[in-house]
């Protein structure tokens, strides 16, 4: 399941990635406010994908917990202008037969911004 997720996060896939989450799944980038619902968090991915020109994520490890997994790495951002962020992150989802439930990033990409 991860292998699909992230190569449809690094494609920019948005229906993709959306397609691997259930219907009222729960969604937390860093420090952000909690988005619900596949299509509010589609949108909020889309939009956080408009605003840069590439992103890949190496996973580092992972593991799986009743009900769920864990994975950590790192992800490089490419900014519009060419340049390029690497931060670590870790992520935790709920998964049950309909799919993602619940999907935390815990990462601080404040720099991807800072100017």
């Amino acid at each position: 399941m991860l292998n699909t997720l992230f190569n449809a996060i690094d494609r920019k896939d948005v229906a993709a990635f959306g397609s691997m989450l259930a219907p009222d799944c729960e969604f937390c980038f860093g420090n952000l406010p909690a988005v619900h619902g596949r299509a509010a968090i589609e949108a909020f991915v889309g939009g956080f994908f408009a605003s840069i020109a590439a992103l890949s994520h190496a996973i580092e490890n992972t593991w799986e917990v009743p009900g769920g997994l864990v994975c950590h790495g790192t992800v490089t951002y490419t900014r519009h202008d060419a340049s390029q962020l690497s931060v670590p992150f870790a992520n935790v989802f709920a998964v049950d037969a309909a799919g993602i439930t619940g999907y935390r990033i815990y990462i601080d990409n404040s720099a991807l911004y800072a100017r």
